[in-house]
């Protein structure tokens, strides 16, 4: 065993007007069914991060865990979380995607693969700037856990402050790879070119 994924779920979803973000309806399945159908083959195990009363999530069949550093300390956080279940389960390697991308590539993993940096994260082309990170898609090494933890509890919250200290490589993948629903429009135009 060497690669398990989480689930980025832990966000308020402020701009949908609040709640669980991904179980909007997208075609037949929710948001976050069509990542879980979309990691589960790549990977040997997943678990949800999420907040909150961790029970609304029995269906999905999968282990939950909340974040440990308190008040929504957004994303890094939620990777935190991931990295300790992955630690107790005897992974080296966590994958992560988020639960409001549902179309992200089916290589993901193998492709973020094989580096020598500490940290490999997604990239999007972009005209100006060459690449845009995509840092919620990363694969990470659960060995920095301990590190994360006290750059959280110093105050760091932005991704990139850290994979840039430790060593980042980023992967460039299609245009529209990563496309994640924020807005009500996103989902419109989510239910016109990905379903």
């Amino acid at each position: 065993m060497t690669d398990c994924a989480v689930i980025l779920a832990g966000g308020q979803a402020n701009r949908m007007g609040g709640g669980d973000k991904g179980r909007l309806m997208l075609g037949d399945r929710s948001l976050i069914q069509r990542v879980i159908d979309r990691i589960t083959p790549q990977v040997d195990a997943v678990v949800l991060n999420a907040n909150g009363d961790l029970s609304r999530f029995d269906d999905l069949g999968l282990p939950v865990v909340a974040d440990t550093i308190a008040d929504y300390a957004g994303p890094l956080a939620g990777i935190l979380a991931g990295m300790d279940w992955a630690a107790e389960h005897g992974y080296e390697w966590l994958i992560t995607v988020a639960s409001d991308t549902p179309a992200f590539p089916m290589d993901l993993a193998k492709r973020l693969t094989g580096f020598d940096t500490p940290v490999v994260l997604a990239a999007t082309p972009d005209p100006e700037r060459g690449k845009i990170a995509q840092p919620t898609f990363g694969r990470w090494p659960v060995a920095l856990r301990e590190d994360l933890r006290a750059e959280l509890n110093s105050g760091v919250r932005k991704i990139r402050q850290w994979t840039r200290a430790k060593g980042e490589t980023l992967v460039l993948f299609g245009e529209h790879d990563f496309f994640n629903i924020n807005t009500p429009e996103d989902l419109a135009w989510a239910e016109q070119h990905l379903t």
